[in-house]
């Protein structure tokens, strides 16, 4: 069997791994230069005569022969300090705020320099109509301590048990129980199939204030009660800051109770008037909407 030696053109030198790193740089160069000229080239290649075409085979070596392009880096930024970031407090932390120095220790009736200032300040904190005195009816205080009242029937047959829409709040306010008789005014609805979503929300956020005890009342009953009925007004916690739109649904609670207004098992629960003792107390003021476009609830800051 023949032998076959490999000559020493074909060994291995110990140069072969740069001449290895020279070809892929050689075809690595190549490649950009098609890529980066291929436009140019392709142009020459059918626009010279043929005895031309050799500058262009020169001009791709001297293409290939110039140095390659640095990309210098932009110089490192150094990083800056960061901006000392102004600190954002609540809106409801300037309400309580001005609220403490205005609203008084002890629960009394307001004089007219604190309404004035209160009204103001609510008027403009919350964006909202508010009044200590609407069309020449006042209330026989602005300030004083709510209880817990029970749920209303909203139609004829309502009970405790037809009284929620989900399972949430047949949980949550159950427990409080259905008034033995109907509010002040009556049913909200006179059947549940006509019962609308005003109805819903009127027994859900409504209060009991002292209409008897206001100013003339005895004196215009039927004018007064006319007024009170559904009458909107803003109620506030001026010890969190949580404030509702509600309505006056029920007219109450006795002068005996100690208590100068009673409000529903939501509104009781939103102001977090729920310590155990169900009083605590409360700014109370009309909202001036003779159109009816306030919506019912919760007050967002």
């Amino acid at each position: 069997m023949p032998f076959f030696k490999r000559s020493k053109s074909s060994q291995s030198s110990p140069y072969s791994h740069l001449q290895s790193k020279w070809v892929k740089r050689h075809v690595g160069l190549k490649e950009t230069l098609l890529t980066k000229h291929r436009d140019s080239l392709d142009w020459l290649a059918e626009n010279m005569p043929a005895k031309h075409h050799i500058a262009v085979g020169s001009l791709s070596g001297l293409l290939l022969l110039t140095p390659p392009t640095i990309h210098t880096l932009p110089p490192t930024i150094p990083p800056q300090p960061a901006k000392e970031q102004p600190l954002i407090l609540p809106e409801k932390t300037f309400l309580l705020a001005d609220l403490t120095s205005i609203v008084p220790k002890e629960v009394r009736p307001l004089n007219l320099d604190e309404e004035k200032n209160i009204t103001s300040l609510l008027s403009d904190r919350i964006n909202l109509p508010v009044k200590a005195e609407l069309q020449g009816i006042r209330l026989n205080t602005s300030y004083g301590y709510i209880g817990a009242e029970q749920h209303l029937m909203r139609y004829p047959g309502d009970t405790i048990w037809t009284h929620f829409t989900t399972p949430i709040d047949a949980v949550s306010y159950a427990k409080s129980g259905m008034a033995p008789g109907r509010g002040a005014w009556g049913y909200f609805s006179y059947s549940k199939a006509e019962m609308t979503q005003k109805d819903i929300d009127r027994e859900k956020y409504y209060i009991a204030v002292q209409t008897f005890l206001a100013q003339g009342y005895s004196q215009n009953v039927r004018e007064y009660n006319e007024f009170f009925k559904y009458r909107k007004m803003l109620i506030l916690n001026p010890q969190n800051g949580k404030s509702m739109v509600v309505v006056i649904g029920d007219a109450g609670p006795a002068q005996w109770t100690g208590k100068q207004l009673g409000g529903s098992p939501e509104v009781m629960s939103y102001l977090e008037r729920v310590d155990g003792r169900q009083k605590g107390p409360v700014l109370y003021f009309f909202l001036d909407d003779p159109h009816d476009t306030i919506p019912l609830g919760p007050v967002k800051l």
